[in-house]
């Protein structure tokens, strides 16, 4: 049986691992491959390979790092549909979510295409006499990027492609669940003419993220995932000294307004409550029924839920994968459990989805009448559970949303402008969509939540991950005025001159 190794120094990484982790297939049950799990040999290794590689790729003037990211993004567009395949059998999301991720994650590598505009200074003449102020923006060195196992190839891109193109060199560790995405990755910047050492990938388990949240090499680490996880990872890096960017969880909510289009509104809440298994951080999770729109809603997702088609990934007609491990498909069932004993209506009930009896499946789950003190609305799930909270008013809506621990996204479903204007500036989170369930930005924005949803103070990609992953550096220069000082001797600076 195969080990997914890790990347080092641009190549596979030839060594024997000390310690390896089982990889499925979510559609089987059964074990595909192994991935190896890093120790401090493989951490240092892939620290000291990527310090070595910055000292060099710093310098790389902007125009040849350009070539290599167009280069890059070529690549990933020929061998996409590999990409894709990797991701869905290890992940277990069928393949048209998988081409999805891709091509999201694409579209940053697009942005970072134009890092020459992005990072450039500002300049100022004659601040005082004869003296001009000018500001850069240089690379801090070793990054490290820490992703979660629903994305495995978005979430990096997320983070990589913006940081290689401003100077630095990367190590990514993926998650150990479905870890093969990544080194189709590494051969795609090979491939592209990317320098040995600048991207890397090490594989592991909590071992290998405090290896690089100790590690005095690293400049800086960017994390998506749980909110305790997210809230360790901030704690643990900014004590040694890091930047750190950490993105936890989300409880997303849709509010549908009496106005909504009804059909609009209960297409967003299917695909965007049950696409890729409801294992998304931008998932909604809580439809917030306004007034007397609930009753019909309910109806119109209940019809469309029961129509989605589960199986298998790799099937053509599946719209619907399994979860990603066994473990998660149960944490997620105890959940359905647990809102029937707690009183919540169970419209359609997934544990009844006729479903292939080997594999992690779960049908998609929708629940009515749940209110704020029941698990199913408190706790982040992250599975295909999509939960209908009624309330009166609009007022009600936005102070339920805001109320909630997590700001990560949410959406509004309206026809009516002035509500969504005011929707848009009065509720408490970092994303907001009208109509559209959604909201992740263009990548020439930045992602990222509030509240619990995010640990530091910086977004990914974007002009935040520009700024993330460089450091500002003020130049302020004086020069001899010609006309005042034929001689060209410069200002007397208190020393003597030789």
């Amino acid at each position: 049986m195969r080990t997914v190794q890790h990347w080092i120094d641009g190549k596979l990484w030839d060594g024997a691992p000390q310690r390896s982790g089982d990889v499925f297939d979510p559609s089987t049950g059964q074990v595909q491959a192994h991935v190896a799990l890093a120790g401090g040999t493989e951490i240092a290794a892939a620290v000291e390979s990527a310090r070595q590689a910055f000292l060099e790729w710093r310098d790389v003037p902007l125009s040849r790092r350009v070539r290599i990211l167009f280069a890059f993004r070529e690549v990933m567009e020929r061998r996409k549909d590999e990409l894709a395949a990797a991701i869905s059998a290890e992940h277990g999301k069928v393949v048209s979510d998988a081409l999805g991720e891709v091509g999201r994650g694409q579209e940053v590598v697009e942005f970072a295409c134009g890092i020459p505009h992005v990072l450039k200074g500002g300049y100022s003449e004659s601040v005082s006499m004869g003296t001009d102020v000018h500001s850069i923006r240089q690379p801090l060195g070793v990054v490290a990027g820490i992703t979660p196992f629903n994305f495995p190839a978005m979430v990096p891109m997320w983070m990589f492609p913006v940081a290689i193109a401003c100077g630095n060199a990367f190590v990514l560790k993926p998650s150990d669940r479905d870890p093969s995405a990544s080194l189709v990755i590494a051969e795609l910047w090979a491939e592209a003419g990317l320098p040995a050492g600048v991207f890397t990938v090490l594989q592991g388990d909590k071992e290998a993220v405090d290896g690089l949240l100790g590690h005095p090499d690293v400049r800086a680490v960017s994390f998506v995932g749980s909110t305790p996880v997210a809230r360790y990872v901030y704690e643990t890096a900014a004590a040694n000294g890091k930047r750190v960017q950490a993105l936890g969880g989300a409880k997303n909510h849709m509010v549908v307004l009496p106005d909504a289009d009804l059909e609009q509104a209960a297409d967003a809440a299917v695909s965007a409550g049950y696409g890729s298994a409801g294992e998304r951080c931008m998932a909604i999770s809580v439809v917030v029924a306004v007034g007397d729109v609930a009753d019909a809603l309910v109806q119109e997702i209940a019809t469309r839920t029961r129509a989605v088609q589960v199986g298998p990934s790799r099937e053509p007609r599946s719209e619907m994968g399994p979860l990603v491990t066994a473990g998660h498909r149960d944490r997620v069932r105890g959940y359905v459990d647990g809102g029937v004993g707690e009183g919540a209506e169970l419209v359609v009930d997934g544990r009844e989805t006729a479903v292939p009896d080997e594999g992690f499946f779960l049908g998609p789950c929708l629940f009515d009448r749940v209110t704020p003190s029941m698990a199913l609305y408190r706790d982040e799930i992250f599975g295909p559970v999509l939960s209908v909270v009624r309330v009166e008013t609009y007022e009600e809506a936005v102070q339920l949303v805001s109320d909630n621990p997590y700001g990560n996204g949410v959406a509004i479903f309206t026809r009516d402008g002035g509500a969504a204007r005011r929707f848009e500036r009065e509720v408490d989170a970092g994303m907001v969509g009208v109509n559209v369930p959604i909201p992740v930005p263009m990548a020439y924005y930045s992602f990222g939540g509030w509240k619990q949803s995010l640990f530091g103070d910086t977004h990914v990609h974007g002009p935040e991950g520009v700024h993330f992953y460089t450091r500002g550096k003020v130049v302020t220069s004086r020069w001899a005025d010609p006309a005042s000082d034929p001689a060209g001797r410069g200002p007397d600076l208190g020393f003597p001159r030789t």
